[in-house]
């Protein structure tokens, strides 16, 4: 009787471990859609943006990345794909307080529904994805989309500008 008494002692903890160890595995994942990339260097500004990066990449002052830049993987926020590089910061009040100019020769876009707000690029941006927004942005240079399609996803609100050309390549 002792010996049935101690499997199913057993039985109970292996069944308890497996539960806390599923939900942690899960909590993992979550932190991990959910994290902000706040960078200060273009070597931690290339992993922020790249698959393995996070959907919301924040600069913390001007930077200058000398070679070309690739915006790439699916990231999601809410259930939705989005992808967000933030060029500011801001106050307890979401008021932006400072604004960053991140300059590269050339940008690719190819996480869908990336936006750039309240800062400045410099270089041209190249487009392959759906639904690229400035909100509240200037992009010093062109914005060159790889199909109609990409094109007519593209948004911006009444603060943002482009001083070169938007066009089809």
């Amino acid at each position: 009787m002792v010996h049935k008494k101690n499997v199913f002692m057993i039985i109970v903890v292996l069944a308890i471990l497996f539960v806390l160890s599923s939900c942690n595995k899960e909590s993992d994942s979550t932190d991990a859609i959910t994290t902000a990339s706040i960078v200060n260097t273009p070597e931690d500004f290339r992993r922020a943006i790249s698959p393995d990066g996070t959907w919301i990449v924040a600069i913390l002052q001007d930077m200058d990345i000398d070679q070309e830049i690739i915006i790439d993987g699916d990231f999601t926020r809410n259930d939705e794909l989005y992808r967000k590089l933030a060029f500011y910061t801001q106050d307890e009040n979401r008021k932006v307080t400072a604004r960053y100019t991140l300059s590269a020769p050339k940008m690719v876009v190819r996480s869908p529904n990336t936006r750039i707000q309240s800062g400045i690029f410099k270089g041209d941006v190249y487009v392959e994805a759906t639904g690229f927004h400035l909100v509240d942005a200037v992009v010093e240079g062109n914005i060159i989309f790889s199909s109609q399609e990409y094109l007519d996803s593209f948004s911006t609100d009444e603060t943002s500008r482009v001083t070169g050309t938007v066009a089809l390549n």
